[in-house]
């Protein structure tokens, strides 16, 4: 019997990757990208084009395929199964107002943790919902389904047949328990106001559909579960994404109840749990940095590392986008401490020193809410190419730092996840490690301790 070919899918927030990939070894056989058009609301009509795009002449040659996308999405369709608006992406935070009332609704952030798994923010699906009641009513009476980005691509590649979600991304949308592992209904109508339809929830593994040219369908799940398969995450193991958003994510066994709202709750992908804590400010912040000093990357890399570590008192909180760990849907960027004799160096290493605290910030509170102590770090995403942010790191989390070989692992995951389906094994198939790059330096904590004070100080000022 000869080999065989999984696809894997990554609809990202700024483009659709396809990878082709032997199912057996996890070798990288062809891959394509497509982008996707910018903004924080989308019409999924583009995703299905970019999908269409860098799929063709790879679906044809896949025995299944699975798709990863980005999570909380609100993808609303109409009885026909059309959408009724544009989706509200995760990064859109017009619902911050909406989540402060259901997490009220729910009583407080305790108890709105004990039944989702997370304190409702901006970015989760519920609180879209919410706004959407509030702000365009007629849109809301139309809405008959809601389904996530990759529960939608999952349902077209399946030629509109059966809606199906997996546990993982269901577990971002504020209306499923973390506990129970199971939707509730009943807060996707209370945010909606009226019942609505929610996908059927399939298990790890699962096959959910066919494609027109034959492949199976596996059920596909989130960015970040997909991550974390591709990988191959361990106990003790922090992943540290910088991409669009910032992420540290773990794979637990227990699920995480985090009041504090720093840590959400997820389900993983194979039936264990995925706490993280997410910013909104990842890779884009260096792209400011170079675009204020007027150089390209490898210059602004340059300059940031040509700074002496500790000699500034320059301080950066990356809030461009507002943010979401700690929660201030409303902030905007600080560069604290500049003098007459701030150099170009010293602003170029603040940049990348406050984008890095800022991932501190995530991967702290991820320790608290799981209690399991960092053994080690993967540095992946955009931001982890630049050097800087490689040789800075370790100083500022204080432990070695693995930047593991450049590769499109959200789609890597969702290939593993389709090889599973595709098997009809009772767990992933074992692929080989990924190759590593280690890098280590001297902890600096003053580095922490300053963006700390400055990040506390401001509290409340939005």
């Amino acid at each position: 019997m000869g080999s065989q070919y999984v696809l894997g899918i990554d609809s990202s927030t700024q483009s659709c990757k396809a990878v082709l990939v032997r199912a057996e070894t996890g070798e990288v056989i062809d891959q394509r990208r497509q982008p996707h058009p910018e903004g924080t609301q989308v019409d999924p009509a583009r995703w299905l084009d970019a999908m269409e795009a860098s799929t063709r002449g790879l679906l044809e040659r896949a025995d299944a395929v699975a798709v990863a996308g980005q999570q909380h999405g609100m993808v609303a369709l109409d009885e026909e199964g059309d959408p009724v608006r544009d989706a509200m992406l995760w990064n859109d935070t017009s619902s911050a107002k909406q989540a402060r009332d259901l997490i009220a609704e729910l009583g407080g952030p305790q108890g709105c943790a004990d039944a989702v798994g997370s304190v409702m923010v901006a970015s989760l699906t519920a609180s879209k919902l919410r706004w959407m009641q509030e702000n365009e009513p007629e849109n809301a009476l139309r809405t008959r389904h809601v389904l996530l980005p990759h529960d939608y691509l999952t349902w077209q590649l399946g030629g509109r047949d059966e809606m199906t979600t997996d546990h993982g991304d269901a577990s971002g949308t504020g209306y499923y328990s973390t506990s129970s592992r199971q939707f509730l209904p009943g807060l996707a109508a209370a945010a909606l106001g009226h019942d609505v339809g929610l996908p059927r929830l399939a298990e790890p593994g699962e096959i959910v559909g066919t494609t027109r040219s034959g492949a199976m369908i596996a059920a596909g799940t989130g960015d970040n579960m997909a991550a974390a398969l591709g990988l191959d995450l361990g106990p003790g193991d922090v992943c540290v994404s910088i991409g669009t958003s910032g992420v540290a994510s773990a794979v637990v066994n227990e699920s995480v109840h985090d009041g504090s709202g720093m840590v959400t709750g997820f389900v993983d992908a194979t039936g264990r749990y995925l706490p993280l804590a997410c910013t909104l400010n990842g890779a884009p912040v260096l792209d400011f940095g170079a675009r204020m000093l007027g150089v390209d990357h490898a210059e602004f890399t340059r300059l940031a590392l040509g700074a002496e570590a500790g000699a500034s008192s320059a301080v950066l909180l990356p809030y461009l986008g507002g943010e979401r760990t700690p929660n201030r849907p409303k902030a905007s960027g600080l560069m604290h401490g500049l003098r007459a004799t701030t150099s170009r160096e010293e602003f170029a290493r603040a940049i990348v020193e406050g984008l890095l605290c800022s991932m501190k910030d995530a991967v702290q509170a991820l320790e608290s809410a799981t209690g399991v102590a960092t053994g080690r770090i993967l540095l992946i995403g955009g931001g982890a190419q630049s050097e800087a942010v490689r040789r800075i790191a370790p100083e500022v989390f204080g432990l070695a730092v693995d930047v593991p070989a450049t590769a499109e692992y959200v789609a890597l995951g969702a290939a593993r996840q389709a090889a599973w389906a595709l098997s009809g094994a009772a767990a992933p198939p074992a692929w080989e490690p990924v190759d590593s790059k280690r890098y280590e330096a001297a902890h600096r904590p003053e580095i922490y301790e300053r963006y700390a004070g400055v990040r506390d100080a401001t509290a409340g000022w939005e």
